[in-house]
């Protein structure tokens, strides 16, 4: 069983840059591939980062490309999410996933943690 802990959420004004972390602990981090995810209030939870178990591909929604980097410390077991740019639209409850492959780390996880709030103010 994997646990998963965010943290670094917080408010940042428009064009801001904030720095998530997801620190995994219970298996083998590096057996997996990892994601966060987003859910904005009234809407579904929706994919925005993924990065292969040896971090060496990563995959991004459209809205977040070439603003917000995924990134991993294998040896610290620990997956980033590193965020520039960041509109009054990226505001959501920001979670992390963990899953066997990048398609399914996207698709349907096997593990989720409990979410980070990030809000961005205009």
């Amino acid at each position: 069983q994997v646990q998963l802990v965010e943290s670094g959420g917080g408010l940042v004004q428009a064009g801001g840059s904030l720095r998530l972390s997801c620190a995994a602990s219970g298996g083998t981090f590096s057996n997996y591939a990892m994601g966060w995810f987003r859910q904005a209030p009234g809407m579904e939870r929706e994919f925005v980062a993924a990065i292969t178990w040896s971090g060496g591909n990563t995959y991004y929604a459209d809205s977040v490309k070439g603003r917000f980097t995924i990134s991993r410390d294998n040896d610290e077991n620990t997956v980033f999410l590193q965020m520039h740019s960041l509109k009054p639209e990226d505001t959501a409850v920001y979670y992390c996933a963990a899953g066997g492959s990048r398609v399914a780390v996207a698709t349907h996880p096997d593990y989720w943690g409990q979410g980070t709030q990030v809000t961005v103010s205009s």
